[in-house]
């Protein structure tokens, strides 16, 4: 065992005894009635016993023994006082997070309930307004097409002047305006268009959860899913056509002419 094991070992059992020594003379000198404190170094190891902390020891935990050495009440240090505070902040937070959650479903539940009664009424009002976003998505791309239609002209003329530019000219302004609109419009109508689109897709969203929560609400049971029917099996085609087993075709004899 090297020196230094051998002193860090020494160290040890001597806090240790005494730890042990200033309890037991702590409780030998308070059978007569009174508090016991030991106190806690900044590991969570009891280093002393006594009547009052001393102050380098005031942030440190502590356990109150009664005369018998049991533990009566003990007291945390600063740091795990700061810990605790954080944690319950963080409970109250959460708390008053699911509380505020729960109070705001109620009212989405209250409102859903008092604007539909069938899940019908749902199914209407979602069809509603999605064809009033694809009339709106329909108008955008029409407008869209015009801007396009638009846009290559300005290009065209753009181009015509450059090759008929041999001094070099700059290209009038009519072109650069015309240009420079065309391409705002442009991009403008096919943000119109991706917006309606995803206003499309949000849309069936919702009513989706609208008529879950209101058939959950309601106690209505889902339909269940009709399987598809299997389609059969096509049949191999025989190598050889069978006969055919129709009954012959009566030939009808010509009438005789009258004479």
């Amino acid at each position: 065992m090297s020196a230094n094991h051998f002193t860090s070992g020494i160290s040890l059992v001597a806090v240790m005894l005494l730890a042990v020594g200033s309890m037991s003379a702590a409780l030998a000198q308070s059978k007569g009635g009174g508090k016991i404190v030991c106190w806690k170094d900044a590991a969570g190891k009891v280093v002393g016993c006594g009547d009052t902390v001393p102050p380098q020891y005031l942030n440190n935990s502590t356990k109150e023994l009664d005369k018998d050495g049991n533990t009566r009440k003990t007291g945390e240090s600063a740091d795990e006082a700061a810990k605790r505070k954080v944690r319950e902040q963080e409970q109250n937070q959460a708390k008053s997070e699911e509380q505020k959650r729960v109070a705001e479903q109620r009212r989405q539940d209250s409102a859903l309930l008092s604007t539909f009664t069938t899940v019908k009424e749902i199914d209407l009002k979602r069809d509603r307004e999605l064809q009033a976003l694809d009339n709106g998505i329909v108008q955008q791309r029409a407008a869209l097409k015009l801007a396009n239609d638009r846009l290559a002209d300005a290009e065209q003329r753009a181009v015509a002047f450059d090759k008929g530019n041999k001094e070099n000219k700059p290209a009038p302004s009519g072109i650069k305006d015309d240009l420079a609109r065309a391409e705002k419009d442009k991009a403008r109508l096919e943000q119109d268009v991706a917006a309606k689109e995803k206003a499309k897709g949000d849309t069936q969203t919702t009513y989706a959860n609208y008529k879950k929560r209101f058939m959950e609400l309601k106690g209505i049971s889902p339909a269940p899913e009709t399987p598809a029917a299997a389609k059969p099996s096509p049949a191999a085609a025989p190598s050889t056509p069978p006969a055919s087993t129709a009954a012959p075709t009566a030939t009808t004899a010509p009438v005789p002419a009258k004479k």
